[in-house]
């Protein structure tokens, strides 16, 4: 089994990366059995194909290499490295460019969504990433990929382009059977898929995009920030339901609660059994004082990585090493498989 996934180096991490995807990864990590690997990589490349300042992206993928660090990520039991490292990335993109269709992508949701009404005026890099998306997994021959709801038409776009590509191009065996260049790649639908939402508004997710700071609980935060933050996060003033039913039309009450069990790794039914009837002037600091048991060594860790640049260069570039040499054998053969010369 082997496990690939990868996230785009944005910078002020919040509690929403963190319980969303990152804890996901750890916990990925800590659950193999001996044989299998888990490989997470920084999509520098990504970042591409929308306008960028190089320097931010710079700091941005340092920094996030510390925060998945200081969260559990293991550089001696995981593959860590940044796409950029690690060229193999690139060119398998080019090669599959002629197996992956225009009107695959052009069908693309995100690709929708991000363009816009200015669908001319945008890269050909964003039109084209999900393409680099299956050449992340397809490289090293993923068995399996951790994905959310947003990512489900881009895992099954990377089985489309694998299975033609095999299909038109792989060799045979002695036997005459087809050996197939690529694995397809199973998706994993993470079991807590947390939600995490704005302290400000219940029905907007948690962003660093937001203008106000208020809204989300940074990586970075001390205890007194996180304690004033949830203090004053928005809510209603009906008390907490005894039953989940009774969040319904209560968005702000409900990512509340949701966080409280994401943290706990209780249903909010739970949650709901030990506080309902109770008001947040009650709940509000449990919930603070949880967060800061829970972050409170994650901060620290993740302020004394981040200072040491060199570390954090010297983590990615022995990742980077065991992951070209991991995905070489696969692009040897698909440049084999297309005819092309290459010593």
């Amino acid at each position: 089994m082997r496990v690939v996934s990868g996230i785009q180096p944005t910078g002020d991490l919040h509690l929403g990366n963190y319980l969303g995807a990152i804890r996901n990864w750890v916990r990925m990590q800590d659950a193999l059995e001996p044989g299998s690997e888990t490989l997470f990589f920084l999509a520098d490349l990504h970042a591409l194909s929308q306008p960028h300042d190089p320097a931010a992206l710079r700091a941005a993928t340092l920094e996030m290499a510390a925060a998945l660090v200081a969260c559990g990520i293991d550089p001696d039991r995981s593959v860590l490295f940044n796409q950029a490292q690690v060229p193999l990335h690139a060119e398998l993109q080019w090669l599959l460019n002629g197996t992956a269709r225009m009107g695959w992508l052009n069908r693309m949701t995100q690709w929708k969504d991000k363009a816009g009404k200015n669908r001319e005026g945008q890269s050909v890099a964003l039109f084209t990433y999900p393409v680099l998306q299956a050449a992340d997994v397809l490289l090293y021959q993923a068995t399996h990929v951790p994905v959310g709801e947003d990512q489900k038409q881009h895992l099954e776009l990377a089985r489309d382009i694998a299975q033609k590509f095999n299909n038109d191009f792989a060799p045979k065996n002695e036997d005459g059977s087809d050996a197939p260049v690529f694995t397809l790649p199973e998706p994993i639908i993470p079991g807590e898929a947390a939600r995490i939402m704005s302290l400000r508004d219940g029905t907007a997710k948690m962003s660093k995009s937001d203008p106000s700071e208020m809204s989300r609980i940074n990586l970075v935060d001390d205890a007194d920030t996180v304690m004033q933050k949830i203090k004053k996060a928005k809510t209603d003033p009906e008390p907490l339901p005894s039953e989940v039913a009774g969040l319904a039309g209560r968005p702000e009450a409900a990512n509340l609660v949701g966080i409280y069990a994401a943290l706990t790794g209780a249903e909010p039914a739970a949650v709901l059994a030990d506080f309902g009837g109770k008001g947040f002037g009650a709940f509000k600091p449990a919930l603070g004082e949880l967060l800061i048991e829970t972050l409170g060594p994650i901060r620290d860790r993740f302020v004394t990585l981040k200072q040491d640049g060199e570390a954090l260069d010297a983590i990615l570039a022995r990742g980077a090493s065991k992951a070209r040499e991991r995905g070489t054998p696969t692009l040897s053969a698909a440049y084999q498989a297309l005819g092309l010369v290459r010593h």
